[in-house]
């Protein structure tokens, strides 16, 4: 037997990919998208789970994204009221 460590999961975060459920990956996602983007989009399209909490973690970084409440049909044609949509601010974007 040798006393070699068990490799971890290791990601850089220039790796990351459209699959990549780790948050900096979801974060990266949401940021290199400039446009504006609500919650269904957000989990549709960008494989992000939870936006809301990593649209507050990038806010707690400095950056200066807004809400705006929509409403919003989903798929199974069911109206929702109060769907964010975030978006940077002009300072930022």
């Amino acid at each position: 037997m040798t006393n070699m460590k068990k490799a971890g999961p290791k990601t850089s975060p220039k790796t990351h990919n459209f699959n990549s459920t780790i948050a900096s990956a979801q974060r990266a996602r949401l940021l290199k998208r400039l446009e504006p983007v609500d919650t269904f989009s957000a989990r549709n399209e960008m494989n992000l789970m939870m936006p809301a909490a990593l649209i507050e973690e990038l806010r707690n970084a400095g950056h200066n994204i807004k809400t705006q409440r929509i409403i919003k049909t989903d798929q199974r044609r069911h109206t929702h009221r109060g769907v964010a949509r975030y978006y940077l601010s002009q300072s930022e974007a």
